[in-house]
């Protein structure tokens, strides 16, 4: 998996570049948590889920299922995100898929479960060039600098080009007669 700070890269990318108009602080704040909290599923290991189960980790909670289910939530909660049910489903929706799509770039571990509960497949997409994080205490060691620095060039870079030309068309629609 990416780190969790680097998942949180694509509801930024999406909320700094559309702006404060069309995704709320209250809507971006959603969409950060929604980024991250597949990866509470880490806490199976705890309960002796195995990894390779449907409950383990990269299975339901990374599906777009799962995403899904998180944007309808959003959704009933639309007005205390200062947005309508529409945007508070897609923007949410997205952000939850972008961690199982995110971690299907990786070079390491099972595979994610994208498709769940239609198919218990797990999936790598065929370029996968992120390098995967350590789970646990893994992740305060020199692997880490190693690791960052492939979530830099492959999630952070494509992000702030996103966020960068997102931007630039919402200026230029402003400024258009």
């Amino acid at each position: 998996m990416p780190t969790i700070i680097s998942h949180i890269a694509v509801p930024l990318a999406l909320g700094f570049g559309l702006g404060r108009r069309k995704i709320s602080e209250h809507l971006l704040c959603a969409g950060v948590v929604a980024s991250v909290i597949p990866d509470t599923d880490v806490i199976g290991f705890k309960f002796g889920i195995d990894y390779a189960s449907q409950f383990g980790h990269r299975g339901i909670s990374h599906s777009i299922f799962f995403a899904v289910i998180l944007g309808l939530l959003a959704a009933m909660a639309h007005r205390k995100l200062d947005c309508s049910r529409l945007a508070a489903f897609v923007f949410v929706s997205l952000c939850a898929a972008s961690h199982g799509l995110l971690d299907a770039l990786t070079d390491g571990g099972l595979g994610v479960a994208l498709f769940w509960p239609m198919d218990r497949t797990r999936y790598f997409f065929p370029w996968h060039e992120i390098e995967v994080s350590a789970i646990g205490r893994g992740f305060f060691s020199i692997h880490s600098l190693s690791v960052l620095a492939s979530e830099f060039i492959w999630i952070w870079c494509p992000a702030a080009l996103l966020c960068s030309i997102l931007f630039l068309f919402n200026r230029q629609r402003k400024t258009s007669p």
